[in-house]
């Protein structure tokens, strides 16, 4: 199925722009997006997260068009045109590269053809950050490896396993509890937390049912990892662009089932001196995971611009392991729409363009001793979601909230997220929160 918005323009996808040849120079020309030589972006995936970028995209100039699996996802509401398709389908997917040629790349999603990606790079297309890194960071074990044994960051002990047999021994290797995970998933699925040997069995399964499926064979493999006495979660977003690597205040978290619930920013140190050595080796971890990645980007001809969510444990000794690292914006870091002049949405738009991000760009505007945060609101039922009450549920000062617009929920799904400040996290989180449950949302 192939959509457009009403207010596409239908002849723009024949414009004279084609991929260029080698990676874009700083100082891309722009201002004109539906003239004669345009900045042509592609988004793969169009959620929340990809909307607010495609809004800082578009006050840039450039000329989005938004694909996703079905119609009226987010960024498809505000783009110049839209497409829905099977991104995981090479066919569907080069089809859609050849009839758009975008200039630019941008995955949001990770249910992707990569082969066909790695091919639009090879032909020119600046694919973000780059099309080896959407590789890596999709699969746990391509990543532990390059932070662990290559790169020489602190990560908990893990084995990796291609059958039960091989689960079972790695288990054994790293001890119980444990926490099995397959290689490919995001958002928790297919994850399950060991605590004896009795489990295993179950937990193989869990990860093959919950595995992203497209281009892994009949069986996944799984990363089977030590359960770290953790204390608490950071998220440091760091910025590749054209001037250098950069770090934004890491941002504090809170989960549920694996998907984000709130943040807030800065991550405050609740133990005086002694955290704030740990945010100091998180800043350090997160900007050398990136340089990592970026240098393979860099050696394979691609740029490796853009932001990275780097996640981060905190043990209960305090020390600071790698976790994961996604590499584009990250939901916790929603937060930045109230806590930096430029969100990490604006931030990423920059440095895909080839803009300069230095630490100016990345720095907090909260007076002192205040802190930012975000709530996120999930919805539950069958339907369209309603929003009523809009009005009483912003009525506190520097409280702020966003409606995703999402067409419909099924289950449960994350809808708005709640932006407020205050004078302490606390304070912050109890604000963010008060917008979130004061609104009405029914589900129709």
């Amino acid at each position: 199925m192939w959509g457009m918005t009403e207010h596409a323009v239908n002849d723009s996808a024949n414009l004279d722009s084609p991929a260029t040849a080698n990676a874009p120079a700083v100082g891309r020309p722009l201002g004109t997006p539906l003239g004669k030589r345009p900045t042509r972006v592609l988004f793969l995936g169009a959620g929340e997260l990809g909307k607010e970028v495609t809004i800082e995209l578009m006050r840039l100039g450039a000329w989005v068009c938004a694909a996703d699996s079905y119609a009226g996802a987010p960024a498809q509401q505000v783009a110049h045109e839209y497409r829905v398709l099977d991104m995981a389908s090479a066919a569907d997917l080069q089809a859609l590269f050849d009839e758009v040629k975008p200039d630019i790349i941008v995955p949001e999603v990770e249910a992707i053809a990569t082969d066909v990606l790695a091919g639009a790079a090879k032909a020119g297309a600046q694919v973000v950050p780059s099309a080896e890194i959407a590789a890596i960071c999709m699969d746990r074990e391509r990543l532990r490896v390059l932070a662990h044994e290559e790169l020489g960051l602190p990560t908990t002990p893990y084995r990796f396993a291609g059958s039960l047999e091989e689960l079972r021994a790695g288990a054994l290797e790293v001890g119980y509890p444990c926490v099995v995970k397959p290689v490919m998933s995001s958002s928790g699925h297919g994850q399950s937390v060991v605590r004896s040997a009795d489990a295993i069995d179950a937990a193989w399964t869990e990860a093959q049912e919950g595995r992203r499926a497209a281009g892994e064979g009949d069986v996944s493999r799984v990363i089977v990892e030590a359960l770290a006495p953790l204390d608490y979660e950071l998220t440091v977003l760091t910025v590749s662009s054209s001037a250098g690597i950069v770090t934004c205040a890491p941002i504090g978290q809170r989960q549920e089932s694996g998907d984000y619930r709130e943040s807030w920013q800065p991550a405050v140190a609740v133990n005086g001196d002694a955290d704030l050595s740990v945010l100091d080796r998180a800043h350090d971890i997160a900007r050398a995971a990136v340089e990592g990645l970026v240098a393979r980007a860099q050696t394979a001809g691609e740029t490796g611009w853009g932001v990275f969510g780097v996640e981060l444990f905190v043990l209960t000794n305090g020390r600071v392991l790698f976790n994961e690292v996604s590499p584009r914006p990250h939901d916790t870091g929603m937060v930045t729409m109230a806590s930096q002049r430029l969100s990490e949405f604006a931030l990423h738009a920059r440095a895909i363009l080839g803009l300069p991000v230095t630490p100016e760009h990345v720095a907090l505007t909260l007076r002192n001793g205040q802190v930012a945060a975000s709530h996120a609101i999930v919805v539950e039922g069958e339907g369209e979601a309603v929003f009523t009450n809009v009005a009483d549920a912003l009525a506190e000062p520097d409280t702020d909230l966003r409606i995703f617009a999402k067409p419909e929920v099924h289950g449960h799904r994350r809808m708005a997220v709640a932006l407020a400040i205050g004078t302490s996290e606390a304070d912050a989180r109890a604000k963010a929160a008060h917008v979130a449950d004061a609104l009405t949302i029914t589900v129709e």
